[in-house]
């Protein structure tokens, strides 16, 4: 029986290949950034139909980001039905838009790195050398633009299914918060309410959270076994039921370093901040406010693609171990022959 490659030596494994094809953490970096971009163009345009044509406040409508302006617009539309169902079709199709663009990125990306993952060799075991690097290496024009092509259409259906996941559990969250605004005349039912919010707020960080989850190893599936999305998502449910101890500890370290990095780059934001408050400093703050989002941006960046490498390397002794259980030792069943 073939025993799993242990969790450090995965994600060793996971963090050398992705290090090694680093160009994709700066193409995902850069993907993840024009869609941010695109969803903020009809937030603009949102904010200055509210200002020039229903007369509202810029202080009110204006908000320190793009999520906290959303709500302000459309509570400033409401007032006007037909401007609200432009701006939302206007954000629904840049939504869109932007999206597939990830969707057809990410098939690239994976594509990539599956081959990278199963062509290196025991890259994880020291010493490290630059030749080992350098053959795990795999990042090039043809083969992206290729792995993009080919996988395409089954990750924007994937993708597509996210965003739909993604729209009830917005709608379910929203239905939540007016039910509670709903109840506000009545002390007690709000009360109870209220102290349910933080039960509800996790529930949303973890069901959110699993989905990503659930949703990355699906894309790892379509592209090493080359099936549909129905078809990766039963081959994913096999694999985290066989796996279930590794896939777990590969999760739970992985989503431990994300959340240290969040608490760092909150706080590196505050610092920032503060200084930048400072006459004449708060100028030469910008090239380092901008630094520190360039950053951080590519530590998440790398921290997905090396639990993508980590996870890699699961379902390829998954695959191997399957292989070993259906072709069984060659023995003679029919017994001695005669002479």
């Amino acid at each position: 029986m073939l025993h799993p490659p242990a969790l450090k030596a995965s994600l060793k494994r996971g963090a050398f290949i992705a290090a090694a094809n680093w160009p994709l953490i700066a193409v995902q970096f850069i993907a993840e950034g024009t869609q941010q971009l695109l969803l903020a163009v009809p937030v603009v345009g949102g904010v200055v139909l509210v200002v020039l044509l229903l007369g509202a406040d810029v202080e009110d409508v204006m908000a320190s980001d793009m999520k906290g302006s959303i709500p302000h617009v459309i509570s400033a539309l409401r007032a006007n039905p037909v401007a609200l169902g432009f701006f939302a079709a206007s954000f629904l199709v840049v939504l869109l838009g932007a999206s597939i663009l990830t969707f057809i990125v990410k098939g690239g990306t994976v594509s990539i790195l599956a081959a990278a993952e199963s062509q290196v060799g025991p890259i994880e075991r020291p010493p490290l050398r630059l030749t080992a690097l350098r053959r795990a290496n795999l990042t090039n024009i043809e083969p992206f633009l290729e792995g993009c092509r080919r996988f395409a259409p089954r990750y924007v259906k994937l993708g597509l299914c996210l965003l739909i996941v993604y729209g009830l559990t917005a709608a379910a969250s929203l239905g939540f918060v007016l039910g509670g605004y709903g109840v506000s005349d009545n002390f007690g039912v709000l009360l109870g309410w209220t102290f349910a919010v933080v039960p509800a707020l996790s529930a949303l960080v973890v069901w959110i959270t699993l989905v990503n989850f659930l949703y990355l190893l699906t894309q790892m599936a379509i592209a090493i076994e080359d099936v549909g999305v129905r078809d990766g998502v039963r081959k994913v449910i096999q694999f985290v039921r066989a796996s279930i101890r590794e896939v777990a500890g590969i999760f739970g370290v992985v989503l431990l370093l994300v959340g240290i990095t969040t608490v760092a780059s909150i706080l590196a934001t505050a610092g920032l901040g503060l200084i930048a408050v400072v006459p004449f400093v708060g100028l030469a703050m910008v090239p380092l406010q901008l630094g520190a989002w360039l950053l951080r941006g590519m530590v998440f960046e790398y921290l997905g693609l090396s639990a993508l490498g980590a996870y890699l390397t699961q379902y390829r002794h998954y695959q191997h171990s399957l292989a070993t259980v259906a072709v069984p030792e060659a023995t003679d069943v029919t017994g001695p022959r005669l002479a």
